[in-house]
């Protein structure tokens, strides 16, 4: 029997797909700044540091004390403040107030104070913020916790949203990340009515301009070799619609130059494309590099596509291993496993090939050449050939899960209205 359309991950509630609002946003990066953090129990101290090691937190300095608030009195006695001081404290309100106080006369302004309490109370807290504290957290706490208050304090209200960065990476080449990137991506403007842009990154081989029947002029490789110069205006040049919600970047896919691009540039450019949307799709190419470790690593969700064979699992258990040292405060990245039930193919079984990983897929995709291939001829997505097959379906959840919304429901109208459409 032909193998399911789509299989829901075991740790995916209804409640975090319809989770909207900041979840659904890209995650900001902590600023350069120094962070002086003064603990007491030894479990905040190695959350702390568990805090310090994120990627959210690479261009922070962070140094963890043992003391509290009496150590950071102490010490500031005799040396300036940094940014940040992170402080402690198991007292009494009355005492730990009586401790920020002193704390205030040895620091410098400017100096942003976060303390980290024990006690739920509202009247302490608004007494806190009254005193000038920047920021009270209780336990239990999290690194992520941690991460995202610092971030707050430094949130520019003048700079632009964020928007969340997915990335479609392939096991191997040819099992269907290009061609499911951007379908997702199509799925995310049409179905999910958000705002997306598809960044084809593959810039020899890319196929996105031939996938939404584009021949654009200019591209990903003209932000790439200009990345300084990168703003608003630029980019809304660069990119082409694919439709009311959705622009392409896409790539030269050309042999013409031989493509030899910092990292640096492509994590200032990657950055800067997640303000044009809400939504931002990288497809990334079958290759290995600086730049591509780096955004494997950085971005909001990772898609690892694969089919069931040997070559992909031992690919993509190396891509996941990998991402789970660097990131271990992040969720696992996505597992889709595309092609399943060739026929004649000996195929590893569904539910062994997640269990290798430690993941449960999030969207299994059988074998459908004739559907893919007409689209893909067609210069169309899945949807627009098929809209009711089990593919289309597919996609279609795997946006509203990473999206953590539902589709907006869809208006009846009449059905004398499609007589009067224009043609």
């Amino acid at each position: 029997s032909p193998p399911p359309s789509y299989v829901a991950p075991e740790t995916a509630s209804h409640a975090d797909v319809l989770a909207g609002g900041d979840a659904a946003l890209g995650e900001t990066s902590v600023p350069r700044i120094t962070i002086h953090a003064f603990c007491v129990r030894p479990e905040t101290s190695a959350m702390i540091e568990a805090a310090a090691a994120d990627r959210r937190m690479a261009r922070a300095s962070t140094v963890v004390r043992t003391g509290g608030l009496d150590a950071a009195v102490d010490l500031y006695q005799n040396q300036s403040t940094p940014s940040l001081v992170l402080v402690e404290s198991l007292d009494s309100a009355q005492r730990l107030l009586y401790q920020l106080d002193a704390l205030a006369q040895v620091c410098d302004p400017g100096t942003k104070v976060v303390v980290v309490g024990q006690t739920n109370d509202i009247a302490l807290y608004r007494e806190l913020i009254r005193r000038g504290v920047s920021e009270y957290l209780t336990q239990p706490l999290g690194p992520l916790q941690v991460i995202r208050a610092v971030s707050a304090l430094y949130a520019d209200p003048a700079a632009p949203f964020v928007g969340r960065q997915v990335t479609f990476v392939g096991a191997k080449g040819g099992v269907g990340a290009s061609t499911l990137a951007h379908n997702f991506a199509w799925s995310m403007s049409e179905r999910m009515q958000s705002a997306t842009v598809i960044v084809d990154l593959d810039l020899p081989f890319g196929t996105a301009g031939l996938d939404f029947n584009q021949d654009p002029l200019q591209g990903v490789i003209d932000a790439l070799t200009q990345p300084d110069r990168l703003d608003p205006v630029l980019m809304d040049r660069m990119m082409v619609r694919c439709g009311d919600r959705l622009s392409l970047l896409a790539a030269p896919a050309t042999l013409d130059q031989d493509y030899e691009i910092t990292a640096e540039a492509f994590e200032e450019v990657t950055q800067k494309v997640r303000g044009a949307a809400p939504f931002v799709v990288l497809d990334l190419p079958h290759s290995w590099g600086a730049w591509t470790r780096k955004i494997l690593i950085g971005t909001d969700d990772l898609v690892v596509v694969a089919t069931p064979d040997l070559a992909s699992l031992r690919n993509a258990k190396n891509i996941v291993d990998l991402v789970r040292q660097a990131r271990p405060n992040d969720a696992p990245p996505r597992l889709v496993l595309n092609q399943v039930g060739v026929p004649g193919r000996p195929e590893i079984p569904v539910k062994d090939f997640g269990e290798a990983l430690g993941i449960t897929p999030s969207l299994v995709l059988p074998f459908d050449p004739k559907l893919f291939g007409q689209a893909s001829n067609n210069g169309q997505m899945v949807a627009e050939v098929a809209p009711k097959s089990k593919a289309a379906e597919g996609i279609d959840y795997l946006a509203q899960l990473i999206s953590r919304r539902e589709a907006p429901a869809v208006q009846k109208t009449s059905m004398l209205s499609g007589l009067f459409r224009k043609k």
